[in-house]
């Protein structure tokens, strides 16, 4: 009896940090290399697993907290886009990687999963941060790592002396013009 309840458990469970980081990368290069894939079917597959919204309001930090929830919504909404479009950018006709998973590690609802990216003989180590959603317990990932260069760090970096310099609505209008010119590039 305990074990077949064991058994039911442990195959209705969400999956772990590493299995969500081993499928989405399977479910990207499978649609990256087909011939005449789109950055919207590419979008369609990384949505499973990126959280961009995370991503987004953690690249904001504390000025996140201050804004209204149109501001928030507008922001999201325009992170997302030129998040996508920058992804869709550099994986479209890329072909194949291949990948080498390292170590997982959790910490709460908190993880990492190591792996190395080779790419034409080149080795780059890329380290994804995940988080586990509330409610469903999904992970998700919110950051990744390449040679010890964070995008979350970075965006939080670029928008801290954009805010400073142009106050919310200049970041903002400066990621919609980038967003729009991404766009542009891959369709």
């Amino acid at each position: 009896m305990f074990a077949s309840l064991l058994a039911a458990v442990l195959l209705t469970a969400a999956p772990g940090p590493l299995d969500v980081v081993k499928s989405g990368n399977t479910d990207v290069q499978k649609v990256a290399s087909a011939k005449g894939a789109t950055a919207d079917q590419l979008s369609k597959v990384v949505e499973r697993f990126v959280d961009f919204g995370e991503l987004s309001k953690r690249a904001l930090g504390d000025k996140w907290d201050k804004l209204t929830a149109a501001q928030r919504k507008d922001f999201s909404s325009t992170m997302e886009g030129l998040l996508r479009a920058s992804y869709a950018q550099k994986a479209l006709g890329q072909g194949k990687a291949q990948v080498e998973y390292g170590k997982e590690t959790v910490e709460g609802n908190e993880a990492t999963v190591g792996t190395t990216v080779n790419v034409n003989r080149d080795k780059f180590p890329v380290e994804y941060k995940l988080y586990k959603t509330a409610g469903k317990g999904e992970w998700r990932i919110y950051d990744i790592v390449t040679d010890d260069v964070s995008l979350l760090e970075t965006y939080q970096g670029q928008f801290r002396k954009l805010i400073a310099d142009k106050g919310f609505d200049g970041l903002l209008a400066t990621l919609k013009a980038k967003k729009a010119q991404l766009e542009k590039s891959v369709q």
